[in-house]
């Protein structure tokens, strides 16, 4: 029986074609497959490098959860948290009237808030480590950056993350894995022991994080398939943008149909147990390759899917969806 959540979720699906025109090319502006800077690429990167990078990733994540469930942008806290720094600060574009999410479901809204105040954590630590060397917030884009992405997804004519568990859970998705790879890509860059252990550190919880979400979107997902449908489209799509000239795949991995480096959640598959029929559900949550082994994105890649430029050129500049103004610091 479809729920609230997934009758919604069908009725944008259905009318995506129709509507995806109402959204106009000025919104799509900043997803282009035409290129991305190799500025970052040709430069001998330093831990401060990456680590400012890790920073506005942060910023990204953090400001995206405590708006889902305080409302607010992080430097708008109680205990507010800085952002402030080198390069040009930036504000939070959100949706006009805005609200944090409407949370029905208990577990869901228990998730958010510890990875609000988790992802918080995690910009001040940063900021801490980096000192006066560490980058402002740049500008981030919560509202045209998620619509853009549905369209070009093929996912949905809009996205609004913040009206419903649902749609939140889908807007967290789109955040997690990317996080979970760029660390894992950027780790062989560090040269600091000390900074290797606080990005792997960080780099488990956002594994966790991405468990979390992916666990949660397949159970409220209840095996109709409209959530992971959405998902498999997203996570095809950010592979896309990271891998522009690999071509379309076919890999099969526990009935996931996985794609360079990204997989999306599949509960389509029986299989047999105790020699019973193949009538239980076998669900592929878990995004790793076929050694089970996590995937891992360079920053050039991670660029892609966070501005939507993607690696084909040299000579576009990367600023587009979520940083429509581009990233601080030196890998930008």
């Amino acid at each position: 029986m479809a729920t609230q959540e997934t009758q919604l979720l069908d009725d944008i699906i259905v009318n995506s074609r129709r509507r995806m025109l109402s959204i106009g090319t000025s919104a799509l502006a900043g997803l282009v497959l035409g290129g991305v800077t190799k500025k970052a690429e040709a430069a001998t990167l330093t831990d401060t490098d990456i680590l400012n990078f890790a920073l506005n990733l942060e910023y990204l994540e953090a400001n995206f959860y405590n708006l889902a469930v305080n409302g607010v942008t992080i430097d708008k806290l109680p205990t507010p948290i800085g952002i402030t720094g080198t390069g040009t600060q930036g504000a939070v574009t959100t949706k006009a009237n805005f609200a944090k999410v409407p949370f029905t479901n208990a577990n869901i809204a228990a998730y958010a808030k510890e990875t609000a105040i988790e992802e918080g954590k995690h910009v001040s630590f940063l900021r801490g480590a980096l000192g006066t060397s560490a980058v402002a917030q740049p500008a981030i884009n919560l509202l045209d950056s998620f619509n853009t992405l549905a369209v070009m997804s093929g996912a949905a004519a809009s996205l609004d993350p913040f009206a419903s568990d649902a749609l939140f859970l889908i807007g967290a998705y789109i955040f997690e894995d990317v996080g979970v790879t760029a660390y894992h890509g950027a780790a062989g860059s560090i040269t600091s022991s000390s900074n290797l252990s606080a990005a792997v550190g960080i780099h488990a919880v956002e594994a966790y994080h991405a468990g979390l979400v992916r666990t949660a979107i397949n159970a409220l997902d209840a095996g109709t398939g409209t959530l992971t449908g959405i998902t498999q489209k997203v996570s095809a799509f950010r592979s896309k943008l990271a891998n522009p000239t690999s071509a379309p795949t076919t890999q099969i991995t526990d009935g996931g149909i996985k794609a360079a480096d990204d997989q999306g959640i599949d509960n389509t598959v029986k299989v047999a147990l105790n020699s019973s029929s193949a009538t239980f559900t076998s669900t592929t949550i878990v995004d790793a390759d076929n050694n089970s082994i996590g995937f891992a994105r360079t920053p050039q890649q991670i660029l892609s899917i966070v501005t939507g430029v993607s690696p084909a050129s040299t000579t576009a500049p990367n600023k587009g969806v979520f940083f429509p103004a581009g990233l601080n610091g030196t890998i930008v």
